[in-house]
């Protein structure tokens, strides 16, 4: 009932439960939960699912997360659907029948309501959540899903410090540039 790729980081103190599926080079990071008893849970290419994560589905709708997607620590998605490309920020709420578009941000600590559907390049904020401003974020969010892709690596060979020194920095000047100009994305098609 659970196919998670092989390149996957898993953090030895996260509890996976149920029907779901993780794509290649993704990361579930400590004390994250995920439970599918009904219905499925996807999680999609080079995401991260950082600590204390909550992934639950509804009733009646699966929980999907799509490819270079980071979901913020301490956040709960239940039963809804992010697209690709998504930040959902520390401490957020996305419930059943919600659709995040896009290449969209989730403030920190917003709520988003049942049924919620919002377009892609979408900033989302409050309690219940809106859309604020429009705003193409798929470059900085994939900035921050490769940097997390970097930390699991690092985290798998017990290296802790992958986000410091010199050649983190060289290497985040190099990343910048391949995902200013969507090279980045090769990785997907060489797949």
């Amino acid at each position: 009932m659970q196919s998670i790729h092989e390149s996957v980081f898993v953090a030895p103190q996260v509890q996976l439960y149920g029907k779901l599926s993780i794509g290649r080079e993704s990361s579930v990071w400590p004390n994250a939960v995920v439970r599918a008893e009904a219905q499925e849970v996807r999680i999609g290419r080079y995401t991260n699912i950082q600590d204390f994560v909550m992934i639950h589905v509804g009733y009646e709708s699966p929980t999907e997360i799509g490819d270079f997607c980071s979901v913020a620590h301490h956040s709960t998605i239940h039963g809804c659907r992010i697209e690709d490309h998504c930040l959902i920020g520390i401490n957020s709420v996305i419930m059943d029948g919600a659709v995040i578009g896009e290449g969209s941000i989730v403030a920190g600590g917003a709520v988003v309501v049942e049924g919620s559907l919002f377009p892609p390049e979408s900033i989302i904020a409050g309690v219940p959540a809106k859309r604020i401003k429009h705003r193409d974020s798929r470059h900085e969010n994939r900035l921050n899903a490769w940097q997390y892709h970097r930390n699991a690596q690092a985290y798998k060979i017990a290296d802790h410090r992958s986000w410091d020194g010199p050649e983190y920095a060289t290497w985040l000047q190099e990343k910048r540039g391949l995902i200013e100009k969507d090279l980045d994305l090769q990785v997907l098609q060489e797949s």
